[in-house]
């Protein structure tokens, strides 16, 4: 049975991040246009212009918008979808900004880690320590690709650190509820990887130390996730489109149905964080439905 959802915003150019903001209204990156923009009551208008490809965004705890910019991707439209395609000639190389909301300014943090740069930043947690993980998805091109992982860095730009390498295309990134496990999702290889964390910023067995989520079966592939308070992984799920919830303990996992391929992305607010906002990238909407399960709070925006 198709969810009954709610259209927040159409018209939007491939949206993705969203952050349900305490004030009602939903901020989110579009990745064709280059913007962080805010959706209010129905309305949509632009933070920032940042250019490349802003992608995953999330409030650090100084209150500023971090958002990983991925450089840009080629655009393919298909009737009245769009695609992201391969690297673009105009690449604009991946970074880590910082945006002022209240006034749209932009601060560039990282570009780079230990003289290695940065190829397509995608999706970003912070800890309850203020520190931020971050996904490098890597770029397409013609007959290769890069190889890519997973960051650990300070939001004041004095430190950063790639802590997994390598992964298949990483993308969406979470902590569980206690903030002792890390998750991450691969998009090609449609599986979740959960890295037990020593402590804030630091692997078990340097990420030696992991297993898969048990997953569901058939031909899928993941982007971003949230967690629910009660510890579930949804996964935003790309080809049959929907949210994929995973149980880390094992459970059974379990699919809701979007009317979009590219369902991209999930956060959760409102009431009781039981409103589900989720990205229907390719057709350019911003959707809302209420969630069986509250959403975990996030270290510096829920509480």
């Amino acid at each position: 049975m198709q969810p009954e959802i709610s259209v927040i915003a159409a018209g939007l150019k491939f949206p993705e991040g969203p952050i349900a903001m305490p004030d009602g209204s939903v901020v989110l990156v579009e990745i064709a246009k280059g913007t962080l923009s805010r959706v209010r009551d129905g309305e949509v208008s632009v933070i920032a212009d940042l250019g490349g490809g802003p992608n995953g965004a999330a409030i650090g705890p100084d209150g500023f918008c971090y958002v990983c910019n991925n450089g840009g991707f080629e655009w393919i439209t298909r009737g009245d979808n769009l695609f992201p395609g391969e690297q673009p000639a105009d690449y604009s190389g991946g970074r880590i900004e910082k945006v002022d909301l209240t006034n749209g300014g932009i601060e560039t943090l990282y570009t780079e880690c230990d003289g290695v740069p940065l190829r397509g930043p995608n999706d970003i947690v912070f800890d309850k320590t203020g520190g931020f993980w971050f996904t490098d998805h890597g770029k397409l091109r013609p007959r290769d690709k890069d190889r890519t992982g997973v960051f650990y860095a300070q939001p004041d730009g004095s430190s950063i650190t790639e802590m997994i390498f390598p992964l298949e295309s990483p993308n969406g990134i979470g902590l569980s509820p206690d903030d002792t496990e890390l998750y991450v999702a691969e998009t090609p290889t449609g599986r979740v990887w959960a890295f037990p964390l020593a402590a804030p910023g630091q692997l078990e067995d340097g990420g030696r130390k992991r297993r898969l989520l048990k997953d569901r079966a058939g031909r899928f592939m993941y982007d971003s996730l949230a967690v629910a308070a009660d510890g579930g992984v949804c996964v935003a799920t790309l080809l049959d489109g929907g949210i994929t919830t995973l149980d880390p303990s094992g459970g059974a996992p379990q699919f809701v149905a979007m009317p979009d391929r590219l369902t991209t992305n999930i956060c959760f607010g409102g009431e009781d964080l039981k409103t589900a906002f989720i990205t229907l990238s390719s057709t350019g909407k911003l959707i809302a439905m209420n969630w069986p399960v509250a959403g975990l709070p996030l270290h510096f925006l829920n509480k």
